[in-house]
């Protein structure tokens, strides 16, 4: 991995819950950028967005942000940041990968700083930080009114877009389709998951509000919270038990 560019990457999304297959979207673009021979991804990062975004049965944030972190207790890499979860505002895509990419380089200049004994590089070592997602996220670019086309921009000339293929969405007639993906196509990596994994957040959701099983499209460690906050399950076998929220 030596001399390749080091990549951070950041998924944003509701996590309502987090389920198997957002973090199957991170091993398999990791998979991905590695086999390019020119990337080495160091750092992956779950932002899940705050509550005023306002969606139909969203949990509270710091449910779901500590069902990812639950999640992600078997991972050496990936790891939940709350920043985004906290903002008393919705914040957009965009702005959430401006912080982050500060992030990287408040840290950057923390370890070749004064202080360090290193001589300030000009951000050589500095990851890039990509966009993560899956092609769902790609079609709705082309949503009249949802994404502004600087935003669009931005992400995909100054961060970079890793997009996991997902079944019925066509990325590359998505990117055809839109003038600003076209310019920017060598930016975007179009990452195909090998096996198909339909797990959806809204499938779990209703499958808990129906005393349901969802072993193995959750980890355990995130079920048993589910369960012991009486999430998701109005309706369910479980509502009632354990502790209460």
């Amino acid at each position: 991995m030596k001399n390749r560019i080091p990549v951070v990457l950041l998924a944003c999304g509701s996590f309502n819950p987090i389920t198997n297959m957002h973090l199957r979207l991170f091993e398999v673009a990791r998979d991905h950028l590695h086999q390019t021979g020119l990337y080495q991804v160091v750092e992956g990062i779950i932002s899940p967005v705050s509550d005023s975004y306002g969606k139909k049965d969203l949990v509270a944030s710091h449910h779901r942000v500590a069902m990812a972190r639950l999640a992600l207790q078997t991972s050496d890499w990936i790891r939940v940041d709350s920043w985004e979860s906290e903002q008393a505002q919705w914040m957009e895509t965009v702005k959430v990968l401006r912080y982050h990419h500060s992030e990287l380089l408040r840290s950057s200049a923390k370890m070749e700083g004064p202080d360090s004994g290193k001589i300030p590089s000009a951000s050589a070592a500095l990851p890039q930080l990509k966009f993560l997602c899956g092609a769902d996220v790609l079609q709705t670019f082309q949503t009249p009114n949802l994404w502004k086309d600087e935003h669009i921009r931005e992400i995909v000339e100054k961060f970079g877009l890793v997009c996991v293929s997902r079944h019925g969405h066509d990325p590359k007639g998505y990117i055809l389709d839109s003038p600003i993906l076209q310019q920017f196509q060598h930016n975007i990596h179009l990452v195909r998951e090998p096996i198909k994994n339909e797990i959806s957040a809204t499938y779990i959701r209703k499958a808990l509000g129906q005393g349901q099983s969802v072993k193995y499209l959750l980890s355990d460690a995130v079920i048993t919270y589910i369960r012991d906050h009486s999430l998701y399950t109005k309706d369910s076998a479980w509502k009632g038990r354990g502790k209460s929220s």
